[in-house]
């Protein structure tokens, strides 16, 4: 997985370090559990997500028009009987955003359990 920002390791391997592929957009806490819990929902409601996010209304608004700018999700408005709903769907590049995320985070994990600790050394 390299993309635009990556960058040559400092040891000559060629091999750029995982977290400079790392994507600001995605990366953010509440960002990613939004895309996180949009994954694993076909659609998941504004209230729903406010509250496990633990989120006031307008905050989650904000990340979700970053992620709606961004392409990674789609927002849908209409009604549930007489009360207005907020649907939120991840879109295909939500999808494959949220899977390279989670593949540099492996990677990242990855390093940090294979490497000695300081007390080791």
């Amino acid at each position: 997985m390299t993309g635009p920002g990556d960058k040559p390791a400092p040891d000559g391997s060629g091999a750029a370090h995982p977290v400079t592929g790392l994507d600001d957009v995605v990366h953010q806490r509440v960002r990613l559990g939004i895309l996180t819990i949009a994954h694993e929902a076909r659609r998941v409601e504004f209230g729903y997500l406010r509250t496990q996010l633990e989120l006031t209304a307008g905050n989650l608004s904000q990340h979700l028009g970053v992620l709606e700018t961004a392409g990674l999700i789609e927002v849908e408005k209409g009604y549930a009987g007489r009360r207005g709903r907020t649907w939120i769907t991840l879109t295909a590049a939500g999808s494959t955003a949220l899977a390279e995320e989670i593949g540099r985070l492996k990677l990242l994990i990855a390093r940090v359990e294979t490497t000695d600790s300081p007390e080791d050394r």
